[in-house]
């Protein structure tokens, strides 16, 4: 059931528990995504980069398969289909495309121009009844060519872009795109519990979820987190599983080649990863 990420982000939110995102890069993906969060009967918003969405030929041919495949598993849980990190014009074109959330990343703007087009961002998606994610203070590492070193956010700057009547807002806390290196210093929850207390209801938002040891995803939602986007770990899930049958030799047994006996392995791998996240977000049952 396709839906804006707005109500099952405020529920979360009240319920003190996160809805998780997890990137879309294929068929494969999509397809195991969707029915993990059928069977957990758990929300669930499907993250799209600009990146992801040029690799599976454009946004409306996401979008379409999305509607379809939705329709066709008979998918009844809370589904959104979101526009990660998105450029202004990116938000444009999902727009266009009917996606029913987007996110506009602004944080590379000086505050005014991020205000300023955001705002109207605010305007035109909730004219739609689409839901909308900006962002405050860079996430660290990279994101389609977009690179953060990490930076804290500024609270006020925050409750500046929250008061625009987003729906949900990313925040930089010490959070990282990928893989965390070995001196990461962890998350600033001082910077969460300050943007919290200027944000008030407001659902926020954790990029970079994957590495991010359990104890601190479940501090972090006290704090306010209602979003956790995870990628990178699905993605190690998927080559882990699909390196394995292939050293294995299975790819040379009987049609062991047939791509859907190829990418079998690293489909279930990924709903495993994501029934695991779901479980730790504390979605499970929650749809």
């Amino acid at each position: 059931m396709l839906v804006s990420a707005t109500e099952m982000l405020k529920k979360a939110k009240a319920g003190h528990y996160a809805v998780g995102q997890f990137n879309i890069n294929n068929l494969e993906w999509t397809k195991a995504i969707l029915l993990t969060a059928q069977e957990q009967n758990s929300p669930v918003i499907l993250g799209v980069s600009e990146g992801a969405g040029k690799y599976m030929t454009g946004f409306k041919t996401v979008a379409n398969m999305v509607k379809a495949m939705d329709e066709e598993l008979g998918i009844t849980v809370p589904v959104a289909l979101h526009l990660d990190h998105g450029s202004y014009e990116g938000c444009y074109k999902c727009i266009e495309a009917g996606f029913t959330s987007i996110m506009f990343d602004g944080s590379h703007y000086a505050i005014e121009e991020n205000k300023a087009k955001t705002s109207e961002l605010v305007a035109k998606a909730h004219e739609l009844g689409m839901s909308i994610e900006a962002e405050v203070g860079s996430i660290g590492g990279e994101e389609d060519g977009v690179i953060g070193a990490g930076e804290c956010a500024d609270p006020a700057e925050c409750k500046m872009i929250a008061d625009l009547g987003v729906d949900m807002l990313a925040a930089g806390i010490g959070n990282i795109h990928g893989k965390y290196p070995d001196n990461w210093a962890g998350l600033s929850f001082e910077t969460l519990d300050a943007i919290q207390k200027e944000t008030g209801i407001m659902p926020l938002v954790l990029h970079g979820g994957t590495g991010i040891p359990a104890d601190m995803i479940k501090k972090a939602i006290d704090l306010g987190v209602s979003k956790i986007n995870v990628n990178t770990e699905c993605q190690w899930a998927f080559q882990k599983a699909t390196r394995a049958y292939i050293e294995a030799g299975k790819d040379l047994e009987g049609k062991g080649f047939d791509p859907r006996k190829l990418l079998a392995p690293g489909t279930e791998a990924i709903k495993e990863c994501v029934k695991e996240k779901m479980e730790l977000f504390g979605s499970v049952g929650k749809a």
